[in-house]
């Protein structure tokens, strides 16, 4: 079990969320997660800073704990060359330090260039596929051209490589998506606690390690972490499916306009008591999954963190899956 602490770069300027990184380091938590976004989910979230600047100046802060993204998009606002480019040369300035964690997007931040986002699920999927075997072509050295369906590279070259390559998380939620994770990933990443989606990808032959965000909320009482959360993470209870299609975060303001107080406290762990931390983080190690990431969105970070350190580090790392 490896724990680690979301980096909301919909939430906080550059600045904090590397400062929240040395502070996550300094905790105990084995790496972080940094969203890869051009718009945050809503207008007062008020944060959308580039990811890989970020991971670039945390991996020049902190000498042990681990970067990923959660996750990056390689097929429409970036092509996977550049994707291939940047993994690699994060990976040699944080010492192998380096997850690349990868999907098909969100509509949100891939519409904003030219082409726009495909309508047709399948065809995120197509593109997906081709971005990691463009990545993987690089990876393996020298010169590589490509003709895919979609995507194509011509004669180009990653020229700094590790000498161990990034492991490649794969985000899914389906059949299809936990196939393309097992067939051209090294992991899993996934935001539901359905024991079905670990399942699927193992079935498909993946074999390893398994990525999942857990909601938190930390505040001195329940209720202030759930008012916290209802404001800015509200667009965490629509689903996958709402959160791939809707345009700009005034649609996310409507769509999750109708969300209360009592949804959030029924699906996230706020407020002081560990137990219910415990209890929303089991659900997750049941399912198969075997790095948690503790998403905090209540109102204070450091607040978290120490109460991460002081009360709930050993109770997550010794959850075991309950069978029963």
């Amino acid at each position: 079990m490896q724990v680690g602490y979301k980096l909301s770069a919909e939430a906080f300027g550059p600045a904090e969320l590397v400062r929240q990184a040395v502070l996550a380091e300094e905790a105990g938590f084995d790496f972080v997660e940094i969203s890869d976004h051009y718009h945050p989910w809503l207008d007062n979230q008020g944060h959308s800073p580039f990811a890989w600047t970020v991971l670039g100046t945390i991996a020049a802060k902190t000498s042990r704990i681990g970067l990923a993204t959660g996750v990056t998009c390689p097929t429409v606002r970036y092509h996977p060359a550049i994707i291939a480019q940047a993994a690699a040369t994060l990976a040699l300035l944080s010492e192998g330090r380096f997850v690349l964690g990868v999907g098909s997007g969100e509509r949100l931040n891939e519409h904003v260039v030219g082409p726009g986002f495909p309508e047709a699920v399948s065809t995120r999927h197509e593109l997906l596929t081709e971005a990691l075997e463009i990545i993987r072509l690089l990876w393996s050295g020298g010169y590589r051209s490509y003709e895919g369906k979609h995507l194509r590279l011509s004669d180009a070259r990653v020229f700094d490589l590790p000498d161990e390559l990034p492991l490649i998380a794969v985000a899914a939620s389906g059949p299809k998506s936990t196939r393309i994770a097992a067939e051209l990933g090294d992991g899993l990443f996934a935001t539901e606690d359905k024991p079905s989606i670990v399942r699927h990808y193992r079935d498909a032959g993946g074999s390893g390690p398994c990525y999942a965000e857990v909601p938190m909320a930390w505040a001195p009482d329940a209720q202030t972490g759930a008012r916290a959360a209802l404001e800015t993470t509200r667009w965490a209870l629509t689903g996958w499916k709402v959160m791939s299609e809707l345009p700009n975060p005034v649609n996310f303001d409507a769509a999750t306009a109708t969300v209360r107080e009592e949804d959030i406290l029924g699906k996230f762990a706020c407020g002081t008591d560990p137990d219910r931390y415990v209890e929303v983080a089991q659900p997750f190690v049941d399912a198969g999954y075997d790095r948690l990431v503790m998403q905090n969105a209540g109102p204070d970070p450091d607040g978290f963190i120490d109460f991460y350190r002081r009360e709930l580090d050993t109770r997550i790392r010794q959850l075991r899956p309950n069978h029963g």
